[in-house]
């Protein structure tokens, strides 16, 4: 098949009656006015020939994309079966059925009213506004000529007295959310700005000249903790990481948690640490045989050591972060001379940012919330959320906080939280990066964003008395009650699925109801540009990016509802799935610094454990990978399409275009077609 993207004309040369003088202008004229016709049907000819082509491009690609549609329908599990058949998610039935079957309502009545307003139209009842629907009634009372007519009438007078005023007044509601979440994220990037035009940064202050280590700066007792379940995609090279810190070894002691419930990761685990062992690390192993209260259990059990009172800070890092060698000594230094200072914080880098859509997605979220909001809130109200990891806490702090608790999945907002209580202040540093990867399939995507929006909602209800019974500023409590957890924590994910997933397909149905369009696309728009500032390379991903996080609301809005009000998913615990693929960074050459006479020094047969291993994943890499139906997207899909179909009746515009992509991102995301498959 030709490309039609080019093609290849061939030009004529002047004849020699194109140079000849003539006395006689017509004749002129008419060549002129041949040649030009035989120019234009040639253009004419051309461009249909492009066009052409053009269309079988398409054509090709949209039969190409059912296809794929077909075999991702035929092959795939939905998450209900995954649900049932897994380990990792132990929650009711029942409880995971609710907002489904809410949804499934809503899009079997679209579809009846689709068909209903689809006849109406075909019997005169279509006009360009609303209010003429009624005017129609009100001035032609004898034009009702048949039953069908006289049923549309009445439930044209429904919708005005009875639906469309209290879907209104939710819009409104909802609206009003909105423009207040806007306006909330707008003082946040005028505070980035500031900071930046500012030059604002922490500095830390200069030691005196170390006794011990001969070096000038200040080197404390420093505890590094590497909390990790069943991860030997990416152990190796975070303790690696770790065991190649620049500080002093007599003054630096790592723990690795393994709460691995796999006997072969736990012994490769430790042959791992041994090996540091033999080379000088000041390196531990500790392992629960029972792994209650997940990380935050694991944490508490370290702390319980007797050892730990010789430390004075603590350094946490997750299995797949990778220090740089310089992070005590750009992190320490700030806790000199500052003795409320209780946590410095670094932001993460991303290996696998660029890996596949959703990678590059996650990296503008995350982008956005390490650049403006933890480093406006750090400056301003030395307050934030602790992220888990890449932070060193001082472990007096954590003392007076009361520890790690596990009454909560968010076991690092709730330790924040606490501190923050109790005075301690905090401290981000924008320009510490910690590698590590982002989730790169969409159902380990799907679980890590259920417990980070559910957890909150469970430490909301736990700690809000203890809020207003603390002696910190009423600015501070304001803060912490309606911008930290009411705003962003349950606001923002309650209006994004009411508003543009419920809301709008039902002023579809219900027309005397209305959304703007600047709420409908102007100010989501905005709202997207300020949120892709900090990655500026991301700037072509600014559609998918607003149209994903729409689809993501259903997600975090049912996590949001199961941490809220307690329901069954909301104390689940799945670790993120790795891919191990920051192990082919910079840190490969870390790990292959060992001995030979190491490794014969490690655990009997472990060389048959690691050769099982190989013909495992070799197993694995044949295995034929099949993806997961999600039934909740598919069905907020097909409603968000049928109210497309039902705007054009009423030449909806903005409304029409909105409602298409949204759907078809919707049904993207359904059949899993966005980031890895899962295997």
């Amino acid at each position: 098949m030709e490309n039609p993207n080019w093609s290849m004309v061939e030009l004529e040369a002047p004849s020699e009656d194109d140079f000849l003088i003539t006395d006689s202008p017509s004749r002129g004229r008419d060549k002129a006015r041949g040649k030009n016709a035989k120019q234009l049907t040639w253009v004419l000819l051309l461009k249909a020939h492009k066009a052409a082509g053009c269309l079988t491009s398409i054509a090709s690609t949209m039969f190409g994309l059912a296809a794929t549609v077909r075999r991702r329908v035929a092959s795939g599990h939905t998450d209900n079966d995954a649900a049932a058949g897994g380990r990792g998610e132990k929650e009711n039935p029942a409880v995971r059925s609710r907002i489904y079957g809410c949804i499934k309502v809503f899009l079997w009545l679209s579809v009846v009213l689709l068909g209903f307003e689809v006849a109406a139209y075909f019997q005169g009842w279509h006009f360009g506004a609303p209010h003429l629907q009624l005017q129609y009634l009100w001035t032609t009372p004898f034009a009702v000529k048949g039953v069908f007519d006289w049923v549309y009438s009445k439930w044209v007078l429904i919708r005005v007295e009875y639906l469309a005023p209290p879907l209104q007044f939710l819009a409104n509601a909802c609206i009003i959310l909105f423009l207040i979440q806007s306006l909330d994220r707008l003082i946040l990037c005028l505070g980035c700005f500031w900071i930046k035009f500012k030059k604002i940064k922490p500095i830390p202050k200069v030691g005196a000249l170390d006794l011990e280590s001969g070096e000038k700066g200040f080197f404390p007792m420093v505890l590094v903790q590497i909390p990790m379940c069943n991860e030997k995609e990416v152990y190796q090279q975070s303790i690696a990481a770790v065991c190649n810190l620049d500080w002093p070894k007599a003054k630096l002691l790592i723990q690795i948690l393994d709460d691995s419930d796999d006997p072969t990761t736990q012994l490769l685990i430790k042959e791992e640490v041994q090996k540091w062992q033999h080379e000088g690390a000041r390196i531990v192993y500790r392992h629960r045989v029972i792994r209650d209260g997940y990380k935050a259990g694991n944490l508490k059990s370290a702390m319980n050591c007797s050892y730990v009172k010789d430390y004075e800070f603590v350094a946490i890092f997750d299995a797949d972060f990778q220090p740089n060698p310089d992070f005590l000594t750009r992190t320490v230094p700030h806790f000199k001379d500052n003795d409320d200072l209780g946590l410095v914080q670094a932001r993460w880098s991303f290996v696998n940012k660029d890996e596949n859509l959703l990678t590059r997605l996650q990296n503008i979220n995350l982008a956005f919330h390490f650049e403006v909001e933890q480093q406006v809130n750090g400056v301003f109200l030395n307050f934030f959320g602790f992220n888990g990891t890449a932070g060193v806490w001082r472990i007096k702090a954590l003392e007076d906080a009361g520890g790690w608790l596990e009454r909560t999945t968010v076991e690092d907002m709730d330790i924040a939280v606490r501190a923050h209580l109790h005075g301690w202040k905090f401290i981000f540093l924008n320009d510490v990066e910690c590698q590590c990867e982002l989730p790169e399939s969409y159902e380990a995507y799907r679980k890590q964003q259920h417990r980070w929006h559910s957890g909150p909602m469970q430490l909301f209800r736990l700690c809000l008395p203890a809020v207003i019974r603390s002696k910190i500023s009423v600015w501070k409590k304001f803060n912490l009650i309606f911008l930290f957890f009411l705003l962003r924590k349950l606001i923002l994910p309650f209006y994004s699925f009411t508003l543009f997933c419920i809301i709008l397909p039902m002023t579809m149905f219900i027309p005397e109801a209305e959304l703007p369009a600047w709420v409908v696309c102007y100010i989501p728009a905005t709202m997207s540009f300020l949120n892709i500032l900090p990655a500026p390379k991301s700037f072509p991903f600014i559609v998918p990016y607003l149209l994903f996080e729409n689809t993501m609301s259903v997600t975090k809005f049912n996590a949001m509802i199961s941490g809220l009000f307690q329901l069954g998913s909301a104390y689940e615990w799945v670790v993120t799935k790795k891919s191990g693929r920051s192990s082919e960074g910079d840190l490969v050459s870390l790990v292959e610094k060992e001995t030979k006479q190491q490794r014969v020094a490690s655990v009997p047969n472990l060389q048959e454990l690691k050769e099982e291993i190989k013909k495992e994943e070799k197993a694995a890499k044949k295995k034929k990978k099949h993806n997961r139906i999600y039934t909740k997207e598919l069905a907020l899909a097909f409603l968000l399409l049928t109210a497309s179909a039902r705007s054009l009746l009423s030449a909806q515009g903005i409304h029409f275009y909105f409602l298409l992509f949204q759907g078809i991102s919707f049904l993207l995301v359904g059949l899993d077609l966005i980031g890895e498959q899962v295997q």
